[in-house]
This record gives C-alpha cells, sequence and structure tokens, in this order.
C-alpha cells in the first residue's frame, strides 16, 4: 500500500530541496523525520511537512480500507521536487535600471509506502 503527499508552490529553489529530498529518499519514515528535525536546511521544514501529511494518508488510507499500518514499517519510497511557477519581481538597478528578480517556487511530492517482507 503506498500514500503520496503533495505541497505546491513553495517559496524556495527546487535546487536547494533537491539536496534535503536526496537524504530522506530510501530510508524509514522515523529515521528521515529525524533527519529532517536536526538538519540546518530551511528545506527540512516543509519537507517533513509534507513528510508526516504522506504518513497520515497512509494512515487514512489503510483505516479506510480496513487494515492496520503500523508506522515502523513505512518507508519512504520516493520523493521528487519539481519546478512551480516563478515569480518576477523587478529592483531598482544601477543608472536608473531595473534588474529583474526571480523568486522561485517547488513542488514537492512524498511517496511512502509499507515495507516489503
Amino acid at each position: 500500500m503506498e500514500a503520496r503527499a503533495i505541497a505546491r508552490e513553495i517559496t524556495m529553489s527546487p535546487r536547494k530541496v533537491r539536496l534535503v529530498a536526496d537524504q530522506i529518499r530510501g530510508c524509514s519514515v522515523d529515521e528521515a523525520i529525524s533527519l529532517l528535525r536536526f538538519s540546518p536546511k530551511a528545506a527540512a521544514v516543509p519537507m517533513g511537512k509534507t513528510l508526516r501529511s504522506a504518513v497520515a494518508n497512509a494512515r487514512d488510507k489503510a483505516a479506510r480500507e480496513g487494515e492496520l499500518v503500523d508506522i515502523d514499517e513505512l518507508v519512504v519510497s520516493g520523493v521528487w521536487v519539481d519546478a512551480g511557477p516563478t515569480r518576477r519581481r523587478w529592483r531598482a538597478g544601477a543608472m536608473g535600471r531595473a534588474k529583474p528578480r526571480r523568486r522561485r517556487t517547488s513542488h514537492i511530492t512524498v511517496v511512502v509506502e509499507a515495507r516489503e517482507d
């Protein structure tokens, strides 16, 4: 059984978020949560929130199917980060010109599934 959670338009560049995503891919859920809790990266906060949402979705899906799911058996089977829409802003530049500022956003997808024995 697999469950997923998607966080859209996180105000952080995908390149920075992928560094955190690579750390938790393939880990157990308990290990991934502890890695994210003590990570100094700012991207660990939205990644942890999305991971906890995926675990809650797995619990809810299992309850609807009449099964029991143990958090210790869940594994982060997939994490990917896609680029969201880029907001374009302008800032004053030298000699009266305008300089572009690109505010990048990310879409985070986390998939958890029960460990196969």
